[in-house]
């Protein structure tokens, strides 16, 4: 069978092309059915909370392997939608259908999905991946911005966003108005060597919904001066030490960001400064360890620990094995991507669809 892929994805990491929107086979410019594939983000942390200068938020985060989103999106006759977080998916695919306008109906196969509300991004995963597959499905051009903004997406961070695009580690700007996104300002390739432990815990989730927003509220302003010494660590320290493949001092930037950050959050998250304190058991004992960077993504619960070698980190995870069984938790060691989404264009039926 016949199947050809568009010109950007991320096929290994490192490997790149550039982002685009042609088919490379002339034969399927009528494609029958559209997979793709969003791998999970972390964000490392928020830049700015104090909104002194007219922007708020801004976020530094980046692209991982071994966890993800993939659908399959094919015409059919009426809509229906299939796999884990179906009815998400349904109601971005309602909107989308209504929006664009689109004739007849789409069957969706989600067939991968990230664990919701851990700090992993899946909520704009989903969203893009159904606007991205229906518009490569009708042959339109791609527009992951202003999708984002027709599905809810973007509200306070344009990390996963941007990550959608072109993988890699990005840093966005900040919201400067309520109807815009927040821009991607810098993004960098991580090197290929690097290895991320991602620690899950299936027991608890982050704050979400209009929780998240509650807790926003209720947090007081961040002084100005706090503000300012994230974005020095970000833009002084984190950036040129990636730039330089320094793990050691990038990794130094990101801990005390996530210090900084984690006890600016703790009165929402139970008074400590990550969401999980089985997670927060297995950082300390990463970072007495060696790992380089340990944080929690987001609102969590995810934690996250760098390591320089493959070797390092599966050493790491060695030393957490039984800590983390006895908890319940699940660790993995992980890649950055720095490539974005994945778009094959398959001629056969969805059915056949991989």
């Amino acid at each position: 069978m016949t199947q050809s892929r568009l010109v950007f994805a991320f096929e290994k990491p490192g490997a790149c092309a550039n982002f685009g929107s042609r088919l490379l086979n002339d034969e399927v410019s009528r494609p029958s059915a559209i997979t793709v594939t969003v791998p999970a983000r972390l964000h490392l942390g928020f830049l700015d909370l104090n909104g002194g200068l007219g922007r708020r938020f801004g976020g530094i985060g980046l692209a991982i392997s071994g966890l993800g989103t993939r659908l399959t999106i094919a015409r059919a006759s009426t809509s229906e939608v299939s796999g884990p977080d179906a009815e998400r998916v349904r109601q971005h695919l309602q909107k989308m259908e209504r929006l664009l306008p689109l004739r007849g109906g789409h069957q969706v196969r989600v067939s991968e999905t990230v664990p919701a509300h851990a700090g992993l991004g899946s909520g704009t995963q989903l969203a893009l991946a159904v606007a991205a597959g229906l518009r490569h499905l009708h042959k339109l051009p791609l527009d992951i911005e202003g999708d984002a903004l027709r599905l809810g997406r973007g509200s306070r961070s344009g990390i996963g966003i941007g990550l959608f695009a072109r993988g890699g580690l990005v840093v966005d700007g900040g919201r400067g108005n309520e109807h815009g996104l927040a821009p991607i300002i810098c993004r960098l390739a991580v090197p290929e060597n690097w290895r991320i432990l991602v620690i899950l815990d299936p027991q608890r989730q982050g704050i979400h919904g209009p929780e998240e927003g509650l807790a926003m509220a209720a947090l007081p302003a961040m002084r100005a001066t706090d503000a300012a010494r994230l974005c020095r660590l970000v833009l002084m320290q984190a950036l040129p030490a990636l730039a330089e493949h320094d793990i050691a001092n990038f990794g130094k930037a990101i801990k005390e960001l996530q210090i900084e950050l984690g006890d600016y959050f703790a009165p929402a998250q139970g008074g400590a400064r990550f969401m999980s304190p089985d997670i927060a058991a297995i950082l300390d004992i990463l970072d007495n360890a060696g790992a380089f960077g340990v944080g929690q993504s987001s609102w969590g619960p995810t934690g996250f620990a760098f390591a320089r070698t493959p070797d390092e980190a599966a050493r790491l995870m060695k030393i957490t094995a039984r800590q983390t069984r006895d908890r319940g938790l699940d660790i993995r060691i992980c890649q950055a991507l720095n490539c974005g989404a994945q778009i094959v264009a398959h001629t056969h039926p969805l059915e056949s669809a991989k």
